[in-house]
């Protein structure tokens, strides 16, 4: 039996500064049905792609009370609970009105009602790290963070994070809480989030990439990339998220998928070395 790959081996990173994780996690967006509304379509693989996460040095999950809705939340807690080492992070702050359709909502009382809700269905007495969705626009901003520095300070969070936020909107939550993370859309040809991973980078906050493969894009055998997983005798999403992994210590690529083949195929991105040609090439294919 051929060795299973190791996301230790993508090395750690302490979010908050105190609660370490391999670097390599999971999102677990794709576990449910299309367009994120309802059960998965093969629930059998679903659970087993959460089955294997530990064998393969994943601990850390991200997931969304908004992803089913609950539908994520409730299966990473029948097979998973009660979780050990691996550090479940979740998100709040989007309301759900059918499939495809997301609009956030950041009424302090929403915010709290999705924070209690969502360790009623992950089995925990707190969330290690929570994730405001989205900022709501039409909710004064200061409300939002000032709800969620209050459920800091009740222990029903341990760190925060924010998700699709500015410099400037990260520099204003932090006049209430430390941010210990945030969730841009960033991935190999498409870098509008750069700035906000520099600043990151230079406070040591946590940068979760979504959509890292590109929504598939990066992953395929016509991907751009597909040249340089040759060489490397890998898929093309190991070598994209290989480049994630090596372009800041900060990094946290959390690439999801609803079959245990492919979880193993990203997993090996923990193992490759990229040469300084392969990761300049990288650096400049556009999307």
């Amino acid at each position: 039996m051929a060795r299973l790959p190791d996301a230790a081996h993508a090395g750690t990173f302490r979010i908050g500064g105190d609660l370490p994780v391999h670097r390599l996690g999971f999102g677990a967006m794709r576990l449910t049905a299309s367009g994120l509304w309802g059960e998965p379509e093969d629930p059998a693989e679903a659970r087993a792609v959460l089955a294997r996460l530990a064998a393969l040095g994943i601990n850390f999950i991200d997931t969304a009370e908004a992803y089913g809705p609950y539908v994520s939340e409730n299966l990473i807690r029948e097979v998973l609970h009660p979780y050990g080492d691996m550090v479940i992070a979740t998100k709040g702050g989007i309301v759900r009105h059918g499939k495809g359709k997301f609009k956030p909502h950041g009424h302090p009382d929403f915010l709290r009602h999705g924070v209690h809700t969502s360790l009623l269905r992950l089995g925990l007495e707190r969330i290690d790290l929570w994730q405001l969705h989205r900022i709501d626009p039409d909710t004064p901003r200061d409300d939002q963070f000032r709800v969620i520095r209050a459920m800091r300070d009740e222990g029903l969070i341990r760190h925060v994070g924010l998700s699709e936020v500015s410099i400037d909107e990260i520099r204003a939550a932090q006049q209430f809480f430390p941010v210990a993370t945030i969730q841009n859309k960033y991935f190999a040809g498409e870098l509008q989030s750069e700035a906000q991973l520099d600043f990151c980078t230079e406070h040591n906050i946590g940068f979760i990439p979504w959509y890292p493969l590109g929504g598939g894009s990066m992953a395929g055998p016509d991907s751009q990339l597909a040249e340089i997983a040759a060489r490397h005798q890998t898929a093309p999403s190991a070598i994209a998220l290989a480049w994630l992994l090596r372009r800041s210590p900060v990094m946290l690529p959390i690439p999801g998928t609803s079959k245990v083949a492919h979880l193993e195929q990203n997993t090996a991105a923990a193992e490759i070395k990229l040469t300084d040609a392969e990761f300049a090439a990288i650096q400049n294919i556009k999307a």
